[in-house]
Parts: C-alpha cells; structure tokens; sequence
C-alpha cells in the first residue's frame, strides 16, 4: 500500500483503477509561408471554428454542471476573442513569414508567462487557460481532432487537465480524477466540484505511471490518494461513501427550510460570490443573500478601468438576480496580491500591509467615487447594502462616507434615484478594527468579520505559504477571542455581525459563532445546504 498526499480540489471519496491519459500540447512544427494573406485568413477561419466549439462545451457544460461553472468557457471565448492576442499572433505570421500554427503556439507561451508572472493566484491560474484555447486552435488549424475522454472510465490520472478535457468526462464512469500539477483555484478543479467529482491535484512526481492500471482510493478533502488499499480500507470507504450519498439527500430535503436553530434563533446564512456568474449557484443552493459580492473581479482581466455604466449594469444584474433578497457589495479590495496593470499600484516590499483596499480608494477618490455612484444607482433596483473592506480606524470610516454622501448629494442634483437608506457596513479583518470595534461600531449599520485576513494579520501567518500554513489551525484561539469581542460589540451597539472568511463554513465552529451572537454566515454557494442542516440542529 502506497500514500501519496497531494491538494484536495474537490470532496469525497472514490475507489476505482487508475487510468493514465496524455496531456501534452500539440507538437508544432517551424515551418515558413510563402502567402502571409492566405495564411491571416486561414488563422482567422480557425479562430471561428475554435469559437463553435466553445459554445458546445458551453452548452454542455450548462447541462452538466449548471450556468455558473460553465461561463468558464465564455472566458475562454474572451481569450480568443482578445485584440492583442490576435494582433501578436497575426504580426508574428506577417513579419517572420511562419505559419499559423507556429504563431499561434508562440502567442500561447507569451500570454500564459504574463498570466503566470502575476501576484494574484486566481489570474496566474488564467495561465492554463490561455495554454487550453491555443492549444484548440493549434489542433483545429493542424486539422487533428481533440482526443476524447467520454469512454474513458475509473480514476483518471495525468499531469494536468483543461477545462474543456474535464467537462468531457463521462460522471457515470469517472469517479475521481488525480493530477501531477494544477491547483483549488483552476477552473479545472471548479468544474470538478460543480460535477461533484473527487479530485486531488498537485501530487507531483510521486504520481507516477507505474500506478496505471493500479486499484486507488481517493480523498478528495484530505487531498490523499492509496494505491493498492487493502480490504479492510476498501470496505471502510466503501462506508464512506454510502453516507455521503445519504447526506446529500439530505442537504436537498432541506431546500425551502428555514434557517433557525433548535431553540428558534434565526441565522441569516448567504454566500460569498466572486461575479456574476456564481449567483445561479446561489439561488440553486437556496442561500437567502449575498454576504460578499467581490467587486474586484470588474477591475481584473482588462487593460481599462471599468466605467460607472459598466459597473452600475453589473450590480443592478446581482441586485435584479436576487430578487428582493440581500446583496452586500464590497468595495474594491484591490491591491496585496491583486492588481490591475492600469491601477495606479506601485511594488512594496511588503504588499499584505501596504496600500490596498480602503487605503487604496481613499488614496485615489475619483475611482472611488464612480464605484460608490454605481453601487447607489443600482441600489434603486434590489436590496444593496455597501460594505467598505481593510478598516483599521473610525477616520477611515468617515472619510469614506464622506465620499459617499457626496455621491448621494451629486445623485440627488442629477435626478437619480437610489436607496437614501442603504445600509452601510464594514469589514473586521484586521485586530485594529476587532479591539475598536465597540468605537467603531458607533458609525456603521453592520460588521462582516473576514476572517482569512483577521488569522492572518492576528498570528502573521501566510496563508498561501504551504510551510507554516498548519499554524493558522494551531492559534486559532486568539482569533476567536477577536471575533466574540466584535460580536459583543455589536450586540452592545444594536447592529448585526456576519462572519464571511472560510471559519465561517467550518461547522465545527458554528455552535461557538451562535452562542457568541453572530447574526449572519456567508459560505460558498455549494457549503449553504449543509451548513443549514447544521444550524437546525444546534
């Protein structure tokens, strides 16, 4: 019996053989063209018949995995569709005579460097996807076919996936998959949760295909994977996996349930989403509002700033989406590890502590203000509330109403309607705002503790650093006497307090969130349903 430990992408257990396939890129040959026009037109016939395809896998990742997941594939469209991929692709045929291929091939390797040289880990994941579109177009122009997964069957293992290899798979007869590279924040692992497959991924060079063919239990939450089990592990999880089925069931029944302890405390359970496309999931998991809507992802991916129509749209399409049911917007939190390469952001030494998020907007207004005119605008057609995020000080929260009264006032001279009654809150994730927060709580209508930043900063752990990360675990403790503090405080001033950071979804520490008077939870969509059952039975 053999234990390889890799990251677990997606929960549940599998038991099956394991089933190696190629992932490798196309091989591209060098080879120079005479007709530079005939070879644009046939690299633009390619770009049409690579976005066909897209919109198949879209549709059939719609049927599969649900609207959110598949907007995966709409990104992918973006891709291609890019000004400056194609134009880099097209010069490369134009000035160096090669062929379509080859351009193509060198356009991949230059855009993914660029996605992979970023700090923030969801945009350098955009990397693989750059390298799975282009690696479409390079097949189509080749005129090879895609190999095809749908027959294949077991525990499938290779050195990465694509998203559009991942979709294909048939969940009736794949049930798990492993790979050498890849990471929880591919699109690759998101549609494995969407398709409720097992998968571990990053097990690197000890995923080895010696193991092809070889029987294999997979777990997916604890990122571990067994070659050759014995019996008794086999029987074991075999168990495991019958009361996950069971569960689930369960989860379901609880669709339409109220959200309410034992004793009849109501719990306000919603969602944390990153854009729009996430809010299908939320309505199908029956949360009952948005506790954090990341603005950011309207800044990220692009070369502009997004104008104040472009975001008012955006807000408006969450707040209609919602129908009636609460929408909490928080500001722009950019900065640390995510930036805009038209952002006025500088390199620090130490970014985590340096000019993000509230300080960021404070520091440049005028994109500041056209968020808070949009959010106001949008806040006519649904339930809004504004949450500003990184507060360490009640001056920062004055300034940035101050801010916002001045977007109220400019409204009100334009004729514009909006909520004059929004309610305003903030985020506790730093120990200043929680050791103030009886100060603070003075100004606001509500607190959300993030709590991945409130570890962070409490017991200087990063996260994100795999070496010390098991530290975030061990001092738990001082950041829960954090959290009871602000809930106190926010009892004592009369305005609720959530809890949106990844403790929240930890039913472990449910009971101790209830007992010390957290009004709200926010959770990924797919954690609501198991989450409530939890809460009815405290």
């Amino acid at each position: 019996m053999t234990e390889l430990f890799g990251n677990g992408v997606s929960g549940g257990y599998a038991i099956g053989r394991i089933c190696f396939i190629d992932s490798a890129s196309p091989k591209i040959e060098k080879q120079t063209i005479s007709d530079t026009k005939a070879e644009i037109l046939r690299l633009e016939e390619g770009f049409e018949t690579a976005l066909d395809r897209l919109d198949c896998l879209y549709r059939d990742a719609i049927k599969e995995v649900g609207q959110a997941e598949a907007e995966i594939f709409n990104i992918h469209k973006m891709m291609l569709e890019d000004i400056d991929y194609r134009s880099f692709a097209k010069n490369i045929i134009i000035t160096e005579r090669l062929c379509a291929e080859y351009a193509v091939s060198v356009t991949k390797e230059r855009f993914s460097d660029m996605f992979s040289s970023m700090e923030d880990t969801y945009m350098k994941e955009r990397a693989k996807d750059v390298r799975d579109v282009s690696d479409r177009l390079i097949l189509i122009l080749s005129g090879k076919e895609e190999t095809s997964l749908s027959s294949l069957s077991g525990i499938i293992a290779a050195d990465d996936l694509s998203p559009s290899q991942t979709i294909c798979l048939d969940k009736g007869k794949v049930s798990a998959f492993i790979t050498q590279n890849g990471s929880k924040n591919s699109h690759t692992a998101i549609l494995a949760r969407g398709m409720n497959i097992p998968a571990v991924c990053n097990l690197g060079s000890s995923l080895s295909r010696e193991f092809d063919g070889a029987t294999a239990i997979v777990d997916g939450r604890a990122g571990r994977v067994i070659i050759n089990p014995t019996d008794e592990l086999i029987q074991k999880t075999e168990s495991h996996i019958k009361k996950e089925r069971e569960s689930h069931d369960l989860f379901k029944a609880l669709i339409g349930q109220p959200t309410v302890t034992t004793d009849g405390t109501k719990i306000n359970l919603f969602s944390n989403i990153g854009d729009l496309s996430d809010i299908d999931s939320v309505l199908e998991n029956d949360s009952e509002g948005i506790g954090l809507f990341r603005s950011e992802f309207i800044f990220l991916g692009r070369n502009t700033a997004p104008t104040e129509a472009e975001q008012f749209e955006v807000y408006k399409k969450a707040a209609e989406k919602m129908n009636g049911k609460k929408v909490i917007i928080r500001t722009l939190d950019i900065g640390a590890d995510k930036k805009a390469p038209y952002l006025p952001l500088e390199n620090e030494e130490n970014p985590a502590m340096g000019l993000r998020a509230i300080r960021f907007c404070l520091f440049h207004q005028d994109i500041f203000k056209t968020q808070l005119r949009a959010i106001l605008r949008a806040s006519a057609y649904g339930n809004i509330s504004i949450m500003f995020p990184m507060i360490i000080s009640k001056s920062e929260i004055v300034s940035a109403k101050k801010l916002l009264y001045s977007a109220m006032a400019e409204l009100d001279g334009e004729g514009i309607p909006y909520n004059k009654d929004i309610e305003i809150g903030i985020m506790i994730e730093t120990p200043a705002a929680a050791l103030l927060s009886d100060i603070l709580a003075d100004e606001v209508d509500f607190f959300s503790i993030g709590t991945n930043d409130l570890t962070q900063y409490t017991i200087a752990v990063d996260r994100q650093n795999n070496a010390i990360s098991d530290l975030c675990a061990e001092n738990q403790g001082a950041v829960l006497k954090l959290i009871a503090m602000t809930a106190f405080s926010g009892r004592k001033a009369g305005i609720w307090v959530g809890v949106c950071g990844e403790m929240a979804s930890d039913t472990s520490l449910t009971d101790f969130f209830i007992k010390s008077g957290i009004n709200e939870l926010s959770v990924s969509p797919h954690n609501t349903l198991r989450l409530r059952k939890k809460i009815r039975e405290i």
